[in-house]
């Protein structure tokens, strides 16, 4: 996706680490255009896969899960990082490992808005290592849902999850995909 790339290149920060910086628009400050577009992008490539729900992990794919599942037109589902009263007992939960925080943590989702009959669009800002996205499809087994499709907005291609998620059968969409980038800022998209 052209916009997204542009917007990367003109605005994204590299880091020590392979860290991508891309707060200015899309995961602290976030540009609702540019969203509306990965939405619309989003259900253009899986609007004939009957999709019930968008599922996403709290905080920093909300905003383009939302985008997605307005365009669907069904729910947005996020998983909890972190489990309230209010939540109830009833819950399918699982463990991930972050790649950005260097720390496991649980996701966690109530049975009440996931199940068997859900066709579900997995949606998340980035994609480097797959593990957020390997819970989020833990979960869906747990409930039993189908996993039709994979959204990213940017696939870090240098690293193995994206691959790991295709040869395993999954149908993964990423809207800008980084073959390479360097501490000094050179950021090179895969054509």
């Amino acid at each position: 996706m052209k916009l997204l790339e542009d917007r990367i290149r003109q605005e994204g920060r590299v880091y020590p680490g392979n860290i991508l910086k891309v707060d200015g628009f899309l995961n602290h400050q976030i540009d609702v255009v540019l969203m509306d577009r990965i939405g619309e992008e989003l259900h253009r490539v899986y609007k004939d896969c009957g999709i019930t729900k968008v599922l996403t992990i709290e905080a920093s794919g909300i905003a383009i899960a939302c985008s997605a599942a307005r365009s669907f037109g069904v729910p947005l589902l996020f998983a909890k990082k972190t489990q309230s009263l209010n939540l109830g007992k009833d819950l399918y939960v699982t463990k991930v490992a972050s790649f950005t925080y260097k720390k496991d943590y649980q996701v966690i989702i109530s049975k009440r808005y996931l199940n068997e009959n859900d066709r579900v669009l997995i949606v998340d800002d980035f994609l480097a290592t797959g593990n957020a996205l390997l819970g989020l499809i833990e979960l869906c087994k747990m409930a039993g849902a189908s996993v039709e499709g994979i959204g990213i907005c940017i696939e870090k291609g240098f690293q193995d999850g994206g691959k790991m998620l295709r040869d395993a059968g999954y149908s993964v969409t990423s809207l800008a995909v980084i073959e390479s980038m360097t501490d000094d800022g050179d950021i090179v998209f895969r054509s």
